[in-house]
């Protein structure tokens, strides 16, 4: 692991705990047992910090949501990719993903547009397969802009509440999510093995590794192991 991504680590565990306000560089320094004055070599601040962890969140969003939606031109199949791949991403993922939607709030002028821009361009992704799949017939919805907020922000919850060794493992959770996404949206039941190979969503570098459902490798940018983990609740 790369002293960047502990610094990392400690802050996304600090700002997920305590909030970015509420949270100093010394905080972050004194977790990984570094002085301010080495922690500078990593980021001019803590603003720094949180806009690598959001860029680098963003940017691994968005190449799995093209990925999803790239395999099939069905657009229920595409929502299920989209949504069983944001899923998985959320749970091994949890305290980043927290995180980058929660803090984005906490982002001056030029920081927040180039995140917000990156939130646009993945929500783009829904929102095109469902204004396909309402031209098809295939979508009986009622407002898609809605419909696309409800759904995302669907798939963000579950950084909130799964937890490895709980009652549902992360691909009867993709399963549950998949079934609700076909219902929000009026389409055909799907399942999984229609929506053909799962796309591999690779745990942050900034996602402390007691948090996550870990993959089958150690360190940032190991795949996960969909099936693995557990649910809290419900």
């Amino acid at each position: 692991m790369s002293n960047l991504d502990r610094v990392r680590q400690a802050a996304v565990r600090l700002f997920a705990e305590r909030g970015f306000a509420a949270t100093g560089i010394r905080d972050i320094g004194k977790a990984v047992g570094l002085n301010s004055g080495t922690l500078y070599h990593y980021a001019s601040g803590k603003e720094e910090l949180l806009v690598g962890i959001m860029r680098a969140g963003m940017e691994e969003l968005l190449r799995v949501g093209r990925e999803a939606v790239g395999l099939s031109t069905e657009p229920t199949v595409q929502l299920g990719r989209l949504v069983v791949a944001h899923v998985t991403m959320e749970a091994v993922n949890p305290l980043t993903s927290t995180v980058n939607d929660r803090e984005i709030r906490s982002l001056t002028a030029g920081n927040l547009v180039a995140m917000v821009e990156m939130r646009d361009e993945y929500e783009a992704l829904f929102q095109g397969v469902l204004e396909e799949g309402v031209r098809r017939g295939d979508f009986r919805i009622t407002d898609v802009g809605v419909t696309r907020l409800a759904l995302v922000e669907m798939c963000n919850g579950v950084a909130h509440w799964f937890r490895p060794g709980g009652r549902l493992s992360i691909s009867q959770v993709q399963d549950l999510y998949l079934e609700l996404a076909c219902r929000l949206v009026g389409a055909r039941a799907v399942v999984r093995a229609e929506c053909g190979p799962e796309v591999r969503v690779s745990m942050l570098g900034s996602e402390p590794r007691d948090t996550a459902a870990e993959g089958p490798g150690e360190g940032a940018g190991a795949p996960a192991v969909v099936g693995g983990g557990g649910a809290e609740r419900p």
